[in-house]
């Protein structure tokens, strides 16, 4: 029997309590790594993910962050290393995503959405990186298919995906030899956000992909499980997940 990938080894995902990050730590601690929860206000759903974490045998932590926050990534980055004892791969996962008109749209949202998607990567990475070295680890970033095309009423998110696509080349480049850093970048996933027009808009995304569906969680944890556990000559790249919707 092949043992697991990431035996031995441990993970930190940012924003993964919930949704895509809950996901991306299940599929983690399946392929035999130790793994902590990152979460702003979600704790229940933290403690929901590690206690699932836990029953795979793994060792799980739920552990408070807000990206936001120098003193807060600090203290976060420790303590998983404290608890865990290592950490050889961080998922900048946490996000938030809010739609806007451009010409309307006020310096307090367009901050609000940097804050997160792009400042936060760069703080939790920074703080993780002498553990990372430590261990030639891996950073797996979270773009989007809306950092590589333009999405009206989204400026203030597109431009910090871009931000981080950009951020995740950089990494690449001044992390190498001992780190490798990609991005993984989902197009239209299938999500229960319980927004009225939900089922008729994942309709209209998956009527215009030529894989003639949305994605699935599953598919963006898979990606991200590619890049924590494939060739650490791959840097530097964004994979984008979106079933050719980009294409389009």
């Amino acid at each position: 029997m092949i043992a697991p990938l990431l035996n031995g080894k441990s993970a930190f995902v940012t924003g993964g309590a919930k949704r895509i990050g809950r996901g991306i730590a299940l599929a983690l601690a399946r392929a035999g790594a130790d793994v902590a929860v990152g979460y702003r206000n979600s704790q229940a759903e933290a403690a929901q993910t590690a206690s699932e974490i836990a029953a795979l045998g793994r060792r799980a932590l739920a552990m408070q962050c807000d990206v936001r926050s120098e003193a807060s990534v600090r203290a976060a980055v420790t303590a998983v290393v404290t608890d865990l004892g290592r950490l050889d791969v961080l998922v900048n996962n946490a996000a938030v995503f809010t739609s806007a008109p451009l010409e309307s749209l006020t310096l307090a949202a367009w901050d609000e959405v940097f804050e997160t998607n792009a400042r936060g990567p760069f703080l939790v990475a920074r703080e993780a990186l002498p553990h990372l070295r430590a261990v030639r680890g891996r950073i797996v970033n979270l773009g989007s298919l809306g950092g590589l095309h333009p999405w009206a009423g989204h400026a203030h998110y597109a431009s910090s995906k871009a931000a981080l696509h950009m951020l995740t080349k950089t990494m690449a480049k001044t992390f190498a030899p001992e780190l490798s850093v990609n991005c993984v970048a989902p197009g239209a996933i299938e999500m229960e956000d319980g927004a009225p027009d939900s089922a008729a808009r994942a309709a209209r995304f998956a009527a215009k992909t030529p894989m003639r569906r949305n994605g699935a969680i599953e598919d963006v944890a898979e990606a991200v499980l590619f890049f924590a556990t494939g060739p650490s000559f791959i840097t530097g790249q964004i994979l984008v997940v979106d079933g050719g919707l980009g294409l389009v």
